[in-house]
């Protein structure tokens, strides 16, 4: 897939079949950022049996878990790969190579969706010069804009922010603290981090006075517009073939206080 996407290939990557006979005949592409049982459903009722995600299938980054599962006869995993065989369906997974495109895959579609491609820094992906508002204003408007149900965010709703640091999905606590120790880097936008890593860091950052914050969005609304952004760019290379965006649902909710 790397090269189909321009990207050069890595000597090793997580990319590639994960279910399915992949000489298979396709009648259509459901493209999502997680192969959830109920994306798989979803797109087996459209007649889509080509599932391309950006996250593992199986629970695990490197894959590793499919036959551990298999062989301890785990339910749910037992119960999605019978639903896969039953329906034919074959998943790919798509996830290096739409991040090492340039630029990056889903980082162009979570910023597209946020409004902020124009704000991009040329030279600096991930950061964004943006009007000034406060950290609630900029909490709320990622929450509407990528459909962040269980949005969280640590700071001072008041505190003035302009720029602003992305990083979608989960790139851990090394990548998290570089953006947040910068002095020109008001708040982080993330998909998820270790709370007694990043959390800890961003609460103690703020009491310093060296940041506004950090708004925990969801791994999966935060990487859903980077998929969009992949399906589009799918249609136009198979247009001879339905290509849709088969949303992953936020699992997780919240409850007043």
């Amino acid at each position: 897939m790397s090269a189909g996407v321009g990207a050069a290939p890595r000597p090793s990557t997580v990319d590639g079949f994960l279910a399915g006979d992949p000489d298979a005949e396709v009648r259509g592409v459901a493209v999502t950022m997680m192969a959830t049982f109920d994306v798989l459903q979803r797109a087996a009722a459209r007649g889509l049996d080509l599932v391309v995600s950006h996250e593992p299938l199986y629970f695990d980054h490197q894959g590793a878990s499919d036959e551990v599962l298999a062989a301890e006869r785990d339910p749910v995993h037992a119960a999605k790969a019978a639903f896969v065989a039953e329906h034919g369906l074959v998943v790919l997974r798509a996830h290096d190579a739409w991040h090492d495109r340039r630029p990056d895959g889903i980082l162009t579609g979570t910023a597209r969706a946020l409004g902020w491609l124009d704000a991009a820094r040329p030279d600096e992906p991930g950061v964004y010069d943006l009007p000034t508002t406060t950290l609630g204003a900029l909490a709320a408007h990622v929450a509407r804009s990528l459909g962040a149900r269980a949005l969280r965010y640590v700071g001072d709703p008041g505190a003035p922010v302009s720029v602003v640091g992305l990083q979608p999905g989960f790139v851990g606590f090394a990548r998290n603290r570089h953006l947040l120790a910068r002095p020109d880097v008001d708040v982080l936008v993330i998909g998820e981090g270790h709370e007694w890593e990043t959390g800890e860091y961003a609460a103690d950052a703020v009491t310093a006075g060296v940041c506004a914050g950090v708004v925990v969005v969801g791994h999966v609304p935060s990487e859903q517009e980077g998929m969009a952004e992949a399906a589009r760019w799918l249609a136009g290379l198979v247009p001879e073939l339905p290509v849709e965006l088969v949303a992953a649902a936020d699992p997780f909710r919240t409850v007043s206080a």
